[in-house]
């Protein structure tokens, strides 16, 4: 089986070295390391920079000097009650723990060569190896810099809407931003324990939540233990909820099923979509989201692609089948739409082109009327952290070219309606099948194109 096709926000660079995350003395070389680079979000915004004299945003990768006013004291994992004192390394409530300060994930390290394969080289193969590898001497720093690298270079920093700032990022920097929009996401909800309500800190990197009721030094007197100490729990770790992604073919092949939710722009329509129940395969959720939300019986699922949304953390797999919308009251319209009237909108320069302002309203359909938080509000920033190789000062230089079209722009002033952009996944699927690269039939594959958008 050919290899599938690789949307935006996946083919993620990074190296996530899983095993080291545990390793408290790992964790605080690499964020010591002048090779390091941090991500900052406030609120779920990343920090993006804008850059003088070009059109051109990409994320705001600032170094350690730049952020250690948000660090706290050091040790900045495997902290213990008293600040300044380094736990012991054999004490599991306590492995790579945080339990003061803003979050921080370690997000992965960007090899300087890469061979393709998940598997990593040997050099990171335990805490000891990996930090002799790193490149560049950890440094003891003395002194902060007010302002950063990139606000000295004229580049104006600023947290924006996520889904109207991604817009203008590369596959490269949108994988990196899709892992880190979803750990921040996950570890600024859950703030107690499920179990017993109290409250919880981080441990693993910003991987793992544990109960403060299991510190060592807790006192736990007249209570039960928490249940959490024993066993496994889902809880404890990230997740992710499954999305499928159904773009419904009619019989002659001729034909697609788009749908407008109720809260959608104006004029946008899309690929249905829904989220996978518990109890079901994707295949079972595409038949049943499409009858409830369409009334349309479907049959044969085909898989095309995924891809990690981070709005907060879904993976949505891509599927490639008269119509009624009052059985779940989520769609406004829904139809029938030919080929030549996708490619008319695909063709025209505005047909899946949205404003800051749509993807404003998409975000409220998901995250409720905006509130956005206060610039000073310490407690709703976070930090992620990314540790990679010498080059990364060329990643930061390299900035986003348009993606091109394979059909001619239609310069009319409004298209008849608007459909999603390629960044997301029902926009792919929507152009693939309009360009013929979506063949169905009794012995038909999905067509294997590979690269990134």
């Amino acid at each position: 089986m050919g290899e599938a096709f690789t949307n935006f926000f996946g083919g993620s660079p990074l190296n996530r070295l899983s095993w080291l995350r545990t390793s408290h003395s790992f964790l605080n070389a690499v964020v010591v390391s002048p090779a390091t680079r941090w991500i900052l979000f406030n609120g779920g915004q990343p920090l993006i920079a804008s850059h003088p004299g070009t059109q051109n945003r990409s994320l705001a990768l600032l170094t350690t000097e730049d952020v250690k006013p948000l660090l706290g004291a050091e040790p900045f994992f495997g902290q213990c009650e008293q600040e300044g004192e380094h736990c012991a390394p054999d004490v599991p409530a306590l492995e790579a723990a945080r339990v003061r300060g803003l979050p921080i994930v370690f997000l992965g390290l960007k090899e300087a060569e890469t061979s393709g394969s998940a598997l990593p080289s040997s050099d990171f193969k335990d805490p000891h190896t990996a930090v002799e590898k790193l490149k560049g001497i950890p440094n003891k720093i003395n002194e902060f810099i007010e302002n950063s690298e990139l606000a000295k270079d004229g580049s104006t920093l600023t947290f924006l809407e996520p889904r109207a700032a991604m817009s203008s990022l590369d596959a490269y920097t949108s994988a990196i931003f899709a892992e880190a929009r979803s750990m921040v996401d996950w570890n600024q909800r859950n703030k107690f324990c499920p179990a017993c309500g109290s409250p919880a800190y981080s441990m693993w990197a910003g991987w793992k939540l544990a109960c403060t009721s299991l510190l060592p030094w807790a006192d736990n007197a007249d209570r039960k233990p928490c249940p959490s100490g024993r066993g496994l729990h889902n809880f404890a770790h990230p997740r992710t909820d499954p999305v499928v992604i159904m773009l419904a073919v009619d019989e002659s092949g001729e034909k697609i099923l788009l749908g407008r939710n109720k809260k959608f722009p104006a004029k946008f329509y899309s690929a249905l979509a829904g989220f996978i129940e518990p109890g079901e395969t994707f295949e079972d959720a595409v038949k049943r989201e499409m009858w409830e939300e369409a009334g349309v019986k479907v049959w044969n699922p085909r898989y095309h692609s995924g891809q990690p949304w981070p709005y907060p953390a879904n993976l949505m797999p891509d599927s490639s089948a008269p119509i009624r919308t009052d059985l779940d009251n989520e769609l406004e319209d829904a139809g029938w739409y030919t080929r030549e009237e996708v490619l008319a909108v695909l063709r025209h320069t505005s047909g899946t082109n949205m404003s800051r302002r749509d993807y404003k309203k998409m975000a409220e359909i998901q995250d409720g009327p905006d509130s956005k938080p206060a610039a000073t509000d310490t407690q709703s920033g976070t930090v992620s952290l990314v540790h990679s190789d010498p080059s990364i000062k060329a990643k930061e230089a390299a900035m986003t070219k348009p993606q091109e079209r394979s059909v001619e722009d239609n310069t009319d002033d409004e298209p008849p309606f608007r459909m999603p952009p390629v960044t997301a996944l029902a926009g792919v699927l929507i152009q693939h099948w309009a360009e013929g690269k979506i063949v169905l039939g009794a012995d038909a594959n999905v067509s294997t194109v590979k690269g990134n958008l």
